[in-house]
């Protein structure tokens, strides 16, 4: 390599960090053919990484259909770089079976029978995804001309080479004591851990006073569970999908089993050393299922309501938005759009009109509007399909339970309807409201400056919004909830009810839970807050990122609005990607991406065919570090004011 190159350190080497490296490999022949060096920091296997690590429990599994993942970027994506087509996950399984991909290693046993037995339909597990994701870290490295350096290790610091000045390279500080010399950063970290907040932290101490148990929001497959014992009482706050991953680990994970029963269900046959759960959250339900239908009727299109055309006047006439006097009216009408074509045009017998008229009359109408609902009661006779986005995102708002049972009958049926809904083939309008709210997560990002929003919409665009399209569109697949089902029947699950609320009883050293819907409550000495670590620069445990911080050479993203400062807590970056720090300030060759930070592309990999905004956002990054390698190439005195420090070993 030559000394003059300009080189290129990735800190993180998961997926994300694995799709730049694709998007400048295809965009390099046109933007710098120059030699680079390039360098990836990562503690786990390069492609995976931490999360998607093939190091998990046999039985996780993905929430995505292995059809509905891909890492290339195919035709369907906008951007500058040119479309590289190539493998989904279903497809790479088939051309490894079948040997028109031979550069994979020998799979065990297990690996090679799900191979055999994968589908377009089937939900992969963690352990096969991870070795699509290394396959491409490896075909993309090989795509770089062999230029890409590994090095298995932690980044703990960031610094200037020169310390008088913050133009020019950096030094990679590094776990292993080494140091890389970095003429460009980028920060690729995805999801990281973080200091319990205070609450959490709270519980943690009376946890810790009292000899109980305490699980903060955290990676459910990092989580040390020993120390449960058997048949314990352990109260579980959150329904989402760490608390799908927990299910996992508590009960195969200790050795029982799942039987398949003549009618479709499961029973669950237990080891003995499984807990006894106790689970609420505030909706009281688990995510809905991942859909099995497919529409038949007409194919979606572009987005209708939620464009620009409506958007830029709303920009134009208010210094800021609000997202629920705004935006949600518009994404409501969007996804209401999506739900009604497909039950008009393709299960035109559920209604009394055609999709034409209906459509003539319901673009006109706002979506809260008693015009609109007279026309839906009025066309669509049946009252189930009539489409209830309040009641969708808070199925039991209003309703009082008579106690312990009542909520058991009563989640246990929100279950078994869901999955009646979403796992079979008569009820397609489940998916075109989930392709709906997709795209229009997709784009709410891009369309909405943030700082364009007021301080409750940040929150709710983080918070409220964030968790309805989880709910909706990111839930798990059928079978895992026909496990808990099996699971309630089996003793070993029970339902708190909507509201969870969790006290600590200092008198007698045990966490309270219930719902003041509920009619009743649960004492435990355990208790896991089963969800994933709230973003927070200034808290990370993330050695880089707390470095960071510390030195300025970072912020966390802050919005000043008409009400008040708002804080993110993602990692601040500008238009570019670009790192900003503590005065707001660009260095120009610093930069991240990812989940953790203010862009809005989040995602590692994407259904193919989307125009996914996580592969938008690797595409215009990747163009970026070329032509800042290629301007430092043509100017190389740029990067020599330092000497460079010895490079840690690493390997390709």
């Amino acid at each position: 390599m030559p000394a003059s190159a300009p080189s290129v350190v990735f800190v993180g080497g998961g997926p994300r960090t694995a799709g730049v490296l694709e998007r400048m490999a295809a965009s390099r022949p046109g933007l710098f053919a120059g030699p680079l060096d390039i360098h990836v920091v990562e503690p786990y296997e390069p492609g995976s990484g931490r999360i998607w690590r093939y190091d998990q429990h046999p039985g996780l599994m993905l929430n995505s259909a292995a059809a509905d993942v891909t890492m290339f970027t195919d035709s369907s994506v906008e951007c500058e770089g040119p479309a590289v087509n190539g493998p989904g996950l279903a497809e790479w399984a088939a051309g490894v079976l079948d040997g028109s991909i031979t550069d994979v290693p020998d799979f065990p046993l297990s690996l090679r029978r799900q191979l055999q037995s994968l589908t377009g339909e089937t939900f992969p597990t963690r352990q096969l995804n991870s070795q699509y994701l290394e396959w491409f870290f490896r075909r993309t490295a090989a795509a770089l001309g062999g230029n890409v350096t590994v090095h298995r290790t932690t980044a703990v610091a960031l610094e200037p080479s020169n310390t008088a000045s913050d133009v020019g390279p950096h030094l990679v500080r590094l776990a292993n004591g080494g140091t890389l010399r970095a003429d460009v950063v980028v920060t690729a970290l995805g999801h990281t851990d973080s200091r319990p907040d205070a609450v959490s932290a709270t519980w943690a101490d009376f946890a810790a006073r009292h000899g109980g148990f305490h699980a903060p929001p955290s990676y459910t497959t990092d989580v040390d569970y020993s120390a449960i014992a058997p048949g314990q009482d352990v109260i579980v706050a959150g329904m989402g999908l760490a608390f799908v991953d927990l299910l996992v680990l508590l009960m195969e994970g200790r050795g029982g089993r799942f039987e398949e029963m003549p009618d479709g269900g499961l029973r669950y046959r237990a080891s003995g050393r499984e807990p006894r759960l106790w689970a609420g959250s505030r909706r009281g339900v688990p995510y809905h299922a991942k859909i099995s239908a497919t529409l038949r009727g007409e194919a979606p299109g572009a987005l209708r309501f939620f464009t620009a055309g409506a958007l830029d006047p709303l920009l134009e006439r208010h210094p800021e938005l609000d997202f629920h006097d705004h935006l949600w009216p518009l994404i409501a009408k969007e996804a209401g759009y999506g739900y009604y074509r497909e039950l008009f045009t393709g299960s035109p017998e559920r209604v009394n009109a055609g999709w034409l008229e209906f459509a003539a009359r319901f673009e006109e109408l706002d979506w809260y509007s008693s015009a609109r609902k007279e026309l839906v009661a009025e066309t669509v006779p049946d009252h189930a399909l009539h489409l209830d986005l309040e009641r969708l995102d808070r199925p039991f708002a209003g309703r009082q339970f008579a106690g312990a049972a009542e909520v058991q009958a009563a989640v246990a049926g929100y279950i078994e309807h869901d999955l009646a809904l979403r796992d079979g083939p008569d009820h397609p309008e489940t998916m075109a409201l989930f392709l709906a709210l997709l795209k229009v997560y997709m784009e709410l990002g891009r369309m909405i400056p943030a700082d364009r929003l007021n301080a409750r919409s940040q929150q709710a665009v983080h918070g409220w919004w964030h968790g309805f399209f989880s709910f909706v569109d990111s839930g798990p697949p059928p079978r895992r909830l026909r496990e808990v089902l099996a699971l309630q029947r089996a003793g070993l699950l029970s339902f708190l009810g909507p509201g969870l609320a969790v006290t600590a009883d200092e008198s007698t050293g045990e966490f309270v839970a219930g719902s003041p819907q509920a009619g009743f409550s649960i004492r435990a000495t355990a208790f896991i807050e089963a969800r994933l670590p709230a973003t927070s620069v200034a808290r990370s445990l993330n050695p880089l990122l707390a470095s960071l911080h510390h030195s300025g050479m970072a912020s966390e993203q802050q919005l000043l609005t008409a009400d008040g400062i708002h804080s993110t807590g993602k990692l601040l970056v500008s238009d570019r990607h670009e790192l900003r720090d503590q005065q707001g300030r660009t260095a120009g060759r610093l930069f991240g991406v990812g989940p953790g930070t203010s862009g809005w592309g989040a995602g590692a990999f994407a259904r193919p065919g989307t125009n996914a905004a996580p592969f938008r956002e690797n595409d215009a990054l990747a163009r970026t570090v070329l032509a800042v390698a290629a301007g430092l190439a043509s100017a190389p005195s740029a990067g020599q004011d330092a000497p460079a420090e010895p490079v840690a070993a690493g390997r390709t």
